[in-house]
């Protein structure tokens, strides 16, 4: 399977592949976070599932575990796109806006691997056109435009799904959902908006965001309203 998002891809957040198996029966790729990992280009190497992967390597300053520097940081999510089972990276916005990643990028794209493009706000909900410029801009450099935001209310996630809307309404591909618990049920309902990604832990006890579903309830939430 290919990573294109051309419809909605439910993924399977982890930081061990030897996950996968459990993960198939609901999941439609596996999302490895490297920075969660031991020693996640070796794990990478010797992955040998069904799923394609998403490979996040998130940065500390972005909710992440990765604990060495930017630039060794990229260059490992550079080297995971020449792998067999790498289908799609993700990329935060930020590090794209200073510069960094332009390798990183340019190497994805020669490869065809397929390019999130993500911003998080663990602080709140940025007013809804910000949210459109942040979505906008994020899309000028990816096949999906990520915006996770933290809901403190329902006008924030009203505010959300309006602009996951009004976006997919004018042909862009993103990926939106709010985190918290008041925001829990975007992540079900995002995708009747034009959501493109989901992502939920296999196990319960290891959401890697706050106000996550388990893998198999929210593919079934999921299914239900589509």
């Amino acid at each position: 399977m290919s990573l294109r998002f051309d419809s909605f891809v439910l993924a399977a957040s982890t930081a061990d592949l030897a996950d996968e198996p459990a993960a198939r029966d609901h999941a439609d790729a596996i999302e490895f976070r490297m920075d969660l990992a031991d020693d996640p280009l070796t794990a990478l190497e010797a992955y040998d599932g069904d799923l394609p992967i998403l490979a996040t390597n998130r940065a500390a300053w972005e909710g992440g575990e990765w604990d060495g520097t930017d630039e060794d940081r990229l260059e490992a999510l550079a080297e995971a796109t020449a792998l067999a089972g790498v289908d799609a990276i993700d990329v935060e916005l930020a590090s794209i806006l200073e510069g960094g990643a332009e390798g990183l990028l340019e190497t994805a794209r020669d490869r065809d691997v397929s390019i999130v493009a993500s911003a998080h706000d663990f602080e709140g909900t940025p007013p809804r056109t910000e949210m459109v410029r942040t979505l906008t801009e994020a899309g000028k450099y990816a096949d999906v435009a990520k915006l996770a935001v933290t809901a403190e209310s329902t006008a924030d996630t009203l505010a959300l799904l309006s602009a996951t809307e009004q976006l997919t309404t004018h042909g862009d591909a993103v990926a939106t959902m709010a985190m918290g618990e008041v925001g829990s049920h975007t992540r079900a309902v995002a995708p009747v908006y034009g959501s493109k990604i989901g992502y939920a832990p296999v196990d319960p006890a290891e959401a890697t965001a706050p106000g996550q579903y388990d893998l198999e309830t929210l593919a079934e939430l999921v299914g239900r309203l589509e």
